[in-house]
């Protein structure tokens, strides 16, 4: 099932969960939903349940805070599998995340993967003294090397 772009989705909260889940002749009048990636990278459990029967019937994008693409720290490999696993088991319309940092000193403060991925603006209203370019050059060098 793929997103309808201009629909209206909805970001999936466990309050809606009943909703998809309880709603027997009357479902939902969502286009699709978006999920918040690090809530579902689990073994198992109840909200990955629910989120797989909602995708039986629902579009879902996914949508990442924790990716940290704008680090100068490499890449937390089993971040990238655990969401890579999650997007197979999904198989969302697609797959963001920010093109920031989210973490200092391998903590996570919260502010590839086989298929395409968007990357939303840089999050942050300051410059650093550590800069090394303009956030438009920054924003540039990834776009230039993709498709």
């Amino acid at each position: 099932m793929s997103a309808l772009p201009g629909g209206f989705g909805l970001g999936l909260r466990t309050e809606h969960y009943r909703d998809f889940i309880d709603f027997g002749d009357h479902r939902p009048a969502v286009d699709g939903v978006k999920v918040l990636s690090e809530n579902y990278m689990v073994p198992g459990g109840k909200s990955l349940r629910v989120l797989d029967a909602i995708r039986r019937d629902h579009p879902v994008v996914m949508h990442g805070v924790s990716m940290s693409i704008g680090s100068t720290e490499a890449f937390d490999l089993n971040y990238l599998r655990s969401l890579k696993a999650l997007a197979q088991r999904i198989e969302p319309a697609w797959v963001s995340d920010h093109l920031c940092w989210v973490g200092v000193y391998h903590h996570n403060l919260h502010d590839l993967l086989g298929r395409r991925l968007l990357l939303e603006n840089v999050s942050s209203c300051v410059s650093f003294q550590a800069d090394e370019m303009s956030e438009w050059a920054f924003i540039a060098q990834p776009a230039k090397r993709a498709d």
